[in-house]
């Protein structure tokens, strides 16, 4: 491992609806856009395909093998760019054992190498069921979707960073980022569809605090808009650092991206300065 190790992260912020065509077109100019300023690895949103609609089951299907259109026009675009993109979250028919989703569909976080091949898959585990005081009241994910049950690390190059998945209202549960952290990760991918309501209040305190807990740097796009009548997120895409600080910020609303470079000795410098591992860990539930 080398100290000196670096890589230049982007943040997509979308605002994405019920086209998938064009929410695909705005996925392929934002990548395009994030490469230009030298993007190693790009995240995306959480339903940055397809916002909550009927069509998430037809398209769930559709993307139950690595061989469905979106994830082989994302391969793609890792392959043009040379760079790790990270799929937010995309609706997907079968478990990573390949069995079936009995009527339902995971949501599935998907990294993607320079090669363009899957090198890593996260199932968010902690569904979105929750009242919230917005013209849509109650959210129940759990209608649609099935929870996963595994946590997923993943390298980005070869140089000791290393990449821990989550999806959006994962960022509630502060235990699953200490076992992210436990498993090697220095980088917290947060990519969400945090709701105005719910992100006014909480979304960048709690992103700060993971990184604080974690001495890490979290990467946060975020859907940032008017979706329809009644689903409205709040945007403020963020990229935090270990100490805590917001070190890059897309737009408060609409479209738009965050870049920054993320460096190890930071990581290394604030562990080594402030050591947090406890004697409880692994201890409490």
């Amino acid at each position: 491992m080398t100290t000196s190790a670096s890589i230049r992260a982007a943040i997509v912020q979308l605002v994405s609806g019920l086209d998938l065509k064009r929410n695909l077109e705005s996925v392929e100019h934002w990548i395009s856009q994030a490469s230009a300023e030298g993007a190693d690895l790009i995240v995306l949103p959480e339903n940055f395909a397809l916002m909550e609609s009927p069509q998430l089951q037809a398209l769930g299907s559709q993307e139950g093998d690595s061989g469905g259109p979106v994830r082989q026009r994302l391969a793609s675009l890792a392959r043009e760019h040379q760079c790790y993109i990270l799929a937010g979250s995309l609706p997907c028919a079968r478990r990573p054992d390949g069995q079936p989703c009995q009527g339902r569909v995971r949501s599935m976080s998907l990294l993607l190498g320079p090669d363009g091949h899957e090198c890593a898959r996260y199932d968010k585990i902690h569904l979105f069921d929750v009242a919230v005081g917005d013209a849509q009241g109650q959210y129940r994910e759990s209608d649609r979707f099935e929870a996963g049950d595994s946590l997923t690390v993943h390298p980005i190059g070869t140089q000791g960073l290393v990449l821990g998945l989550s999806v959006c209202f994962d960022l509630r549960f502060p235990q699953l980022y200490q076992a992210l952290s436990q498993q090697g990760a220095n980088l917290m991918a947060v990519p969400s569809a945090f709701t105005y309501t719910t992100g006014k209040a909480h979304w960048e305190l709690l992103l700060r605090a993971r990184a604080i807990e974690n001495q890490c740097y979290v990467l946060a796009p975020n859907q940032g808009g008017q979706h329809s009548e009644k689903r409205r997120t709040w945007g403020h895409s963020m990229i935090v650092d270990p100490w805590g600080e917001v070190i890059a910020a897309a737009p408060p609303e609409g479209e738009g991206m965050a870049v920054a470079e993320l460096y190890l000795a930071d990581i290394l410098s604030r562990r080594q300065q402030m050591p947090l591992r406890s004697p409880l860990a692994g201890q409490v539930g």
